[in-house]
């Protein structure tokens, strides 16, 4: 056997370097769709059929900027201050209730942060139980008798984003705490370092490319959004893709305004691989010695676990409270029929793009692993470029080069039939699909090449020496060990789908409505307690999604 091994090495090794074949090929054609939308838009902005480039940045513009970049500060700022602290108290100390909110804390990754804006706004808005609260208190009697903060502004926008996207920052700089070793900590507490020192000296300097990591995620997901900057009346780069797309009509303004959003994304990015280029941290040993926890006494940990609560309630509580609440007012709601047809698209929708997304993930990464040349494997970072690109930017990149595809399509169909079948892409669901593949396609594929790297490479050897073909050694060995990560990775990706807004209203087609779509539509009308039961039904979907991340991140 290891002789067969060996000599099945050495003939790949002889083979010719650019042998074309069928999963290379496969391989750079699912690369090339992923990335075509980007380019489309770059195309688009470039030679726009009425150049408004100039009226732009003479008047909205700047504010669009602005505005996004202050959303961006504000929302980065405390994701960090919240997902950090509370990593670093459950992971280094022990106080009652530590266990449950282990896990807690990633229960608003669930809630889509334009659930947390109509829930925020239900409660502090004027007529909502708060003011009216307030009002019934102190005898006032209108709004010009106190000041309360405003609730449609930036900064509440900026609170409930940070409450629905710190988990990505728990969730990394939880796992960078428990990574490090326990001597390092007894060695700082040695030299009379305490609690605030080890946090500031130790423990966050070792820690920072995680939080970076997971700030750098917040803000992308910050700049994609579009219900919740609505809600709030913040006018932000998307919202200004709508507005110049959808009320102006002018779908290369829209473009070019869309090249400002993926120029800031790209930025981000490389200022965050920039500052930890030249970082270095190692472990001490195979054999390191975990982090010992500090037990607290009373005072403390309740402190402690008031603290971490504060994040959840906001995230999670919250929400879900204000959703469950307007949804038992009016039960009769959820048979509405409108519902269950936003349940079947949905639940339709995005399941075929998590199967089509997840597939194409394993063929392009199994592809490129095949052909064996560096170079090639170079196209898996730019493949992730999907992810960190706003919704709203792909529908542009995607709407106007599938439309001009559908109309040729129907006229082709219509020469050789006499039949006019309408268009069978945009004027379907298809659209829809294909922008779920390309949004959240970086999201399997990270899933699935780390799950090519824990198979043992002389396992895939031993069968393709035993006669099995490529795709033969794909199934026999590699997908029934990589099983778990594939099944997660079409969760995750399907919740993601579930949670997608901006693109949703983008592409879907004619009186087409999914979970999102409705909350968005029945919120945007005031009508909170028709929208309830959606709500609800996407945060049960997502709590699907956050138990198997809590499982797999157990400790």
């Amino acid at each position: 056997m290891a002789e067969q091994i060996r000599q099945l090495r050495a003939r790949r090794l002889r083979a010719p370097a650019l042998r074309p074949d069928v999963w290379t090929l496969g391989a750079g054609l699912i690369a090339l769709l992923v990335l075509a939308p980007v380019a489309a838009v770059l195309w688009i902005a470039a030679n726009p059929t009425e150049n408004i480039w100039p009226h732009l940045t003479a008047t909205v513009l700047p504010r669009y900027i602005g505005t996004t970049l202050m959303l961006m500060a504000g929302v980065a700022a405390l994701t960090a201050a919240a997902g950090t602290g509370a990593a670093w108290l459950v992971t280094m100390y022990d106080f009652l209730g530590r266990r449950w909110l282990n896990h807690a804390l990633l229960f608003p990754m669930a809630i889509p942060a334009y659930v947390g804006a109509y829930a925020l706004v239900d409660v502090l808005d004027y007529a909502g139980p708060v003011q009216a609260g307030l009002r019934a208190a102190f005898g006032w009697t209108s709004a010009r008798d106190y000041w309360f903060p405003q609730t449609r502004s930036l900064w509440m926008a900026v609170l409930v984003f940070s409450a629905a996207l710190y988990p990505y920052v728990y969730l990394l700089a939880r796992a960078a705490f428990r990574e490090q070793s326990g001597c390092t900590w007894e060695v700082a507490r040695a030299l009379g370092r305490g609690p605030w020192a080890l946090f500031f000296r130790v423990g966050l300097p070792l820690a920072r490319p995680a939080v970076a990591a997971g700030v750098a995620l917040v803000m992308m997901e910050t700049v994609a959004d579009y219900g919740t900057v609505y809600h709030f009346g913040v006018q932000t780069l998307t919202t200004g893709i709508f507005s110049t797309w959808l009320n102006g009509g002018n779908a290369g303004g829209a473009a070019q305004i869309a090249g400002v959003a993926l120029f800031l994304i790209f930025l981000l990015v490389a200022l965050e691989r920039v500052s930890r280029r030249n970082a270095r941290f190692h472990r001490m040993g195979r054999a390191q010695r975990p982090v010992t926890r500090m037990q607290l006494g009373a005072g403390q940990g309740a402190a402690a676990f008031l603290l971490c609560l504060i994040p959840f309630a906001a995230g999670f509580l919250l929400p879900v409270g204000v959703m469950l609440h307007l949804a038992a007012q009016a039960p009769a709601h959820w048979l509405a029929p409108g519902l269950f047809r936003a349940l079947a698209n949905t639940l339709i929708s995005g399941g075929t793009a998590a199967a089509l997304t997840v597939g194409m993930a394993l063929f392009l990464v199994y592809g490129l692993r095949l052909s064996g040349r560096a170079g090639v494997r170079a196209v898996l970072p730019l493949t992730t470029l999907g992810y960190a690109t706003p919704g709203a930017v792909l529908a542009i990149g995607l709407l106007l080069p599938l439309a001009g595809l559908d109309h040729k399509l129907a006229d082709a169909v219509l020469a050789l039939s006499g039949h006019d079948p309408g268009l069978m892409i945009t004027g379907t669901a298809a659209a829809l699909v294909v922008a779920y593949v390309v949004r959240f396609f970086g999201v399997a594929q990270g899933a699935v090449d780390s799950a090519f790297d824990r198979v043992s490479p002389n396992l895939p050897m031993a069968a393709r020496s035993l006669g099995r073909g490529a795709g033969g050694t794909l199934t026999a060995v590699y997908l029934p060990m990589m099983r778990g990560s594939v099944l997660t990775a079409l969760l995750i990706v399907f919740v993601d789908c579930v949670k997608e807004l901006p693109a949703t209203l983008l592409l879907r087609p004619f009186n087409y409505n999914t979970l999102s779509t409705r909350m968005f539509e029945l919120s945007s009308l005031e009508r909170l307690s028709e929208a309830a039961p959606a709500a609800l039904l996407v945060a049960l979907v997502g709590l699907a999604a956050v138990a198997v991340v809590a499982r797999a991140n157990r400790d």
